[in-house]
């Protein structure tokens, strides 16, 4: 299985090891944040909401700026991330077209030395071209997918606890 990893890798070129680690920093980033949403934005929440359940009043002017407080500071946390998330996003197709114009280049440096006949010479060129620009499809799909369903989660979640703050 190694051996077939490194063999794709090989046929992508190098920008298909660029595509490799932006993948690897943004399934880091996806499992940080889905762990975050699953697992501890229910005990934040929970925290700031006792910091406005401790005050005394909750009508004068400066219980509403302390809400306002705890309302960015929960934002905050829900938003971390995400937007790192979007720039590996829109970066990913980028590297596949760049793996695109080097492929390209490889194979037309074929054709000048070989000449347009010799297929074979011009295939691991093609290859270079389109691989990264799968690869970095793929990629840029996942994390677009993960980064929408993040956005919501968040939303979701911060409308519910900013309701339970004006109880």
């Amino acid at each position: 299985m190694l051996s077939d990893v490194t063999d794709f890798l090989t046929s992508g070129g190098p920008v298909l090891y660029g595509i490799l680690l932006i993948s690897i920093i943004l399934w880091i980033l996806i499992l940080d944040r889905y762990w975050f949403f699953t697992r501890e934005s229910q005990t934040l929440c929970r925290q700031q909401q006792d910091k406005w359940q401790s005050l005394e009043s909750h009508e004068t002017w400066h219980a509403l700026k302390i809400r306002n407080q705890l309302v960015s500071q929960t934002q905050i946390e829900f938003e971390r991330y995400r937007s790192v998330i979007q720039l590996l996003v829109v970066i990913c197709p980028l590297m596949g077209l760049l793996g695109t114009v080097t492929g390209m280049i490889n194979v037309f440096d074929v054709m000048a030395i070989t000449g347009t006949g010799n297929a074979r010479a011009m295939a691991s060129g093609i290859s270079m071209a389109t691989v990264p620009t799968m690869a970095g499809m793929v990629v840029s799909l996942v994390g677009l997918y993960f980064k929408t369903r993040f956005d919501g989660m968040a939303k979701k979640q911060l409308d519910i606890f900013k309701d339970r703050l004006l109880k």
